[in-house]
């Protein structure tokens, strides 16, 4: 969905400008709708393209497109890994996707005539509701349903689960820290990605005065894209590794 506020101060983007050229057809209304659907699928092409060529002849001694797909495949494993332990190998793949796929479209944004779809709440509120149901899923899978209402609990023993109050404060508390979770991880990227735009469409009106600034500004830009994604990928590694069963849950011996 497109969103309405503050387009009078964003770039021009080769979308808009279609658009603008087609105004008042059922192509223009059409291009206007899907805008940040249309960015989100050019990043996802680039992906699976890249996904394709990097993999299409594998070979025990790598060319430069597969040695660069396997330093990037151990660097995202390495982050989830050492985040989660050894078990947290298999969420490797939806953690690096995740991280890829973010970290390209916020970079798309900053190439002339182009958009970050990540400015759009409705782009990173979706990867934010597959995180959620991801995230609940391996929860339930793990701890069971019941174990699940004991961990939201806060794990209550002994005297604190007959104290009733507490546990149902607790109960009450992370569920609902649960619930906004999708809320807080998509608002963060998108008002930092769309608040970017905005910016530099504003320094864009003031001509070459505004130049300077702009040229800082997109070097900040690179690092804000990259920090960004980082901060998502955190997060939902983080989630992942509170409902995971820890060793010294399950009785083994620490070291």
């Amino acid at each position: 969905m497109q969103e309405a506020e503050g387009r009078s101060h964003e770039l021009v983007n080769i979308v808009a400008f279609v658009a603008e050229k087609l105004h008042g057809t059922p192509a223009a209304r059409f291009l206007l709708h899907w805008e940040n659907i249309i960015f989100a699928l050019v990043v996802l092409s680039v992906v699976l393209v890249f996904a394709f060529f990097s993999t299409r002849k594998m070979s025990m001694i790598p060319g430069r497109l597969q040695g660069f797909a396997e330093m990037l495949v151990g660097g995202l494993d390495d982050f989830v890994t050492g985040i989660l332990g050894p078990e947290g190998r298999k969420y490797t793949p939806f953690i690096g996707t995740l991280f890829i796929y973010i970290i390209l479209m916020n970079f798309l944004g900053m190439i002339p005539l182009m958009k970050s779809a990540t400015s759009s709440w409705s782009i990173t509120l979706a990867l934010a509701i597959c995180v959620f149901f991801y995230v609940e899923f391996t929860a339930l899978k793990k701890l069971g349903f019941f174990g699940y209402m004991h961990h939201l609990a806060g794990k209550p023993t002994g005297v604190m689960a007959a104290t009733v109050i507490m546990p149902v404060f607790m109960f009450a508390l992370h569920l609902f820290s649960t619930f906004i979770r999708p809320f807080t991880l998509s608002l963060r990227l998108r008002s930092n990605m769309w608040g970017d735009e905005v910016l530099m469409g504003i320094m864009s009106s003031f001509g070459l005065q505004g130049l300077p600034l702009m040229c800082f500004n997109t070097m900040l830009g690179v690092l804000k894209c990259v920090v960004q994604a980082v901060v998502f990928c955190l997060l939902t590694t983080i989630y992942f590794a509170l409902v995971m069963v820890h060793d010294e849950e399950e009785g083994k011996e620490v070291i």
